[in-house]
């Protein structure tokens, strides 16, 4: 198995720290509002490695964090009117709800920076204590960057660069600009705790580091994340980690890509960010899983009006494949070792989910030619698609009652004249980029009780229930 280690910037044998066993740990979400389609692509991901790494024969302890006190989450509570650890408690209940409708596995070990306080705490200490971090009057302690010369190798930023890339404070109390919080000293209104250097609250960053400690000791084999939390983030985890255990922390950093949304970057400041509700309140888990993980997990996904739509008419043309195959009196049993030794092939390949979806194609265009010739082999090859690609969360329901949900080829028949009428005209406007009037002719289309998607080739009509 190799897996691309971002440290070192290629692929690399998977080789534990302990044969057998496996330490991996991912960053989880800030509390600071609902899921989004990111969070669900992250947590997606390494669900998926976590269980490919157990399919391999390794027992893996796998640890996700919550961060439940942070400046974005004081500032949505200042905003609400709800203290900050009640306001952290709904999210994290919204949120874990909204994974649930994913069908994201649980980690093994939940972890939130709220219960590791006497940790961070003891964490800064032997910090100040050997010299790479200092508090200030204010009560404030900021880690020393030039006490750690190896500082920027994960990112492979010198220091020069790494000051263009990251957003510094103007704390006059800083003896380098580039040092970085581990404990800020408490302001009014805000969330606080005792410490030896007044009451405050952790940085974000000591938070993973401490957490990674608490969950598994001063080393671990695998950390991922997004690549945006490279730099600072998972930089100066290494930095503080190392700074204090004097051993290298992470063996293999692993990043997933970014979403996008019609090409631009997914962000609150733009707008277009995908509330995980939403996308779960119009697809199955299995459709937004097949759309996300036909990209290789390094590369960013670009969401644009069809991805989601395609990925369900895939998956649905693949369940009339399984339906096809009962109906003829086919039994979906037995196996085929070549499906499961091609899925291990891509898979070991850096996690190569992008591969494996797409060898899909190829099968069920076999096995319906297999169908037509009532060859009943074909029965082993989709109970080898189905054990296998379970792995992915795909091939687990019922083909009849998924595609009574979700086949949409079935449900446009017999629209009114008017209806299509307007369903052409928001065509045209969604083509000239008018979406302005694209979404008033959708409203219109709902209020005579349609609801339109749209299609690589147009759109699909489907009569509300």
């Amino acid at each position: 198995m190799k897996i691309y280690n971002t440290l070192t910037g290629k692929k690399q044998e998977f080789i534990p720290l302990e044969e057998g066993k496996v330490k991996m740990y991912a960053c989880g979400i800030t509390v600071s509002g609902e899921a989004h389609i990111g969070h669900a692509y992250q947590a997606l991901i390494y669900d998926v490695i976590r269980k490919y790494l157990v399919k391999s024969g390794y027992n893996v302890t796998y640890a996700r964090n919550y961060t439940d006190v942070d400046d974005k989450i004081i500032a949505k509570s200042n905003q609400t009117g709800i203290p900050a650890d009640e306001y952290a408690l709904m999210m994290i209940k919204n949120i874990d709800e909204q994974m649930a409708r994913l069908k994201v596995g649980e980690p093994d070990v939940w972890i939130k920076a709220t219960q590791c306080i006497e940790d961070i705490i003891g964490f800064v200490s032997k910090l100040i204590e050997l010299g790479h971090a200092y508090p200030t009057e204010k009560g404030d302690v900021y880690f020393a960057v030039d006490s750690f010369p190896s500082y920027g190798r994960l990112s492979h930023r010198n220091l020069e660069d790494a000051m263009n890339g990251v957003r510094v404070d103007n704390d006059e109390a800083k003896r380098n600009p580039l040092d970085f919080a581990l404990w800020k000293s408490a302001k009014e209104g805000e969330p606080s705790w005792s410490s030896p250097w007044g009451e405050g609250r952790p940085g974000w960053h000591i938070e993973c580091s401490a957490m990674n400690k608490k969950a598994f000791g001063d080393r671990i084999d695998i950390h991922g994340g997004g690549r945006d939390l490279i730099f600072p983030h998972h930089e100066n985890e290494i930095a503080q980690t190392e700074a204090l255990t004097g051993k290298p922390f992470v063996n293999y950093w692993i990043h997933n890509g970014l979403i996008k949304v019609n090409g631009q970057k997914m962000s609150k400041s733009l707008g277009n960010s995908l509330v995980l509700k939403d996308l779960m309140d119009k697809y199955s888990a299995e459709t937004v899983k097949f759309a996300l993980l036909q990209t290789n997990y390094r590369g960013d996904i670009n969401v644009t009006d069809n991805l989601f739509p395609d990925a369900e008419k895939h998956l649905c043309d693949f369940y009339k494949v399984f339906k096809s195959a009962t109906d003829l009196g086919f039994e979906i049993k037995g196996e085929n070792a070549s499906i499961d030794a091609e899925f291990n092939n891509a898979m070991d390949d850096d996690f190569n989910t992008a591969l494996a979806i797409g060898n899909l194609y190829g099968y069920f265009k076999s096995i319906k030619a297999k169908i037509a010739s009532k060859d009943a082999s074909c029965g082993a090859d989709l109970n080898q698609i189905k054990n296998t690609y379970s792995l992915l969360g795909l091939f687990e329901e019922n083909p009849e009652e998924f595609l009574s949900k979700y086949d949409r080829s079935e449900k446009q028949e017999g629209a009114p004249k008017e209806v299509i009428d307007i369903a052409n005209q928001r065509l045209e406007a969604r083509k000239n980029k008018d979406w302005a009037t694209s979404d008033t002719l959708r409203d219109k289309i709902s209020a005579l009780g349609y609801e339109i998607k749209d299609a690589k080739d147009g759109y699909t009509l489907i009569k509300k229930a």
